[in-house]
């Protein structure tokens, strides 16, 4: 969504704002999800976005840079930030969810070998692999595999190293605590 687009003093439900005015503050609030920034250093278009696992398979960067494509902007003029966000020793899911993430996010298939037990707790009781807590799954590597295969330099990407789950007195985190208090993230034009 254009930034233009929105009324101020109204939340607008989407998880990426395109700002297209000059003079423009884009929010986004987040808990473990990245706060993902770009700015176009020649024409100083920005862009915010909330993205997590989800987002990353339906390839939110990717779609991003089509409209910066479609702005005039050039790839070596955008610049890209990754805020806190939960670190990969903190978000940890069962194998399925692993091997569907790679399949559509990073257009991988992988291996997933489950015991017959395995297939047969999977399919009766899927907390137990939340219990188990099997793999860890990094989303800030994933935004900049994404942000390369679109061609955005590596020296115009910065990403955070600051884990919103193990910041507790600094970051809410839903994984923590499931509160339903955010971070608001902005970026202005």
């Amino acid at each position: 969504m254009f930034g233009s687009h929105s009324q101020e003093g109204i939340k607008t439900d989407a998880d990426g704002l395109v700002g297209n005015k000059c003079n423009q503050n884009l929010w986004v609030y987040t808990a473990d999800c990245m706060p993902i920034f770009f700015a176009d250093k020649r024409s100083r278009n920005v862009a915010a976005l909330h993205c997590g696992r989800k987002g990353l398979e339906k390839k939110i960067i990717k779609n991003l840079v089509k409209i910066f494509d479609n702005l005039g902007s050039s790839r070596d003029n955008l610049l890209v930030a990754i805020g806190p966000a939960i670190s990969k020793e903190h978000y940890l899911i069962d194998k399925m969810t692993l091997k569907e993430f790679y399949r559509k996010a990073e257009n991988k298939n992988i291996t997933v070998n489950l015991t017959k037990a395995e297939k047969d707790l999977w399919f009766s009781d899927s907390n137990y692999f939340r219990e188990q807590n099997f793999n860890q799954l990094d989303l800030k590597r994933s935004a900049y595999r994404q942000l390369l295969n679109e061609n955005i330099p590596n020296t115009n990407i910065d990403i955070s190293n600051l884990c919103t789950y193990k910041f507790k007195n600094e970051f809410y985190s839903w994984r923590r605590s499931k509160t339903i208090s955010r971070q608001w993230n902005l970026i202005c034009s």
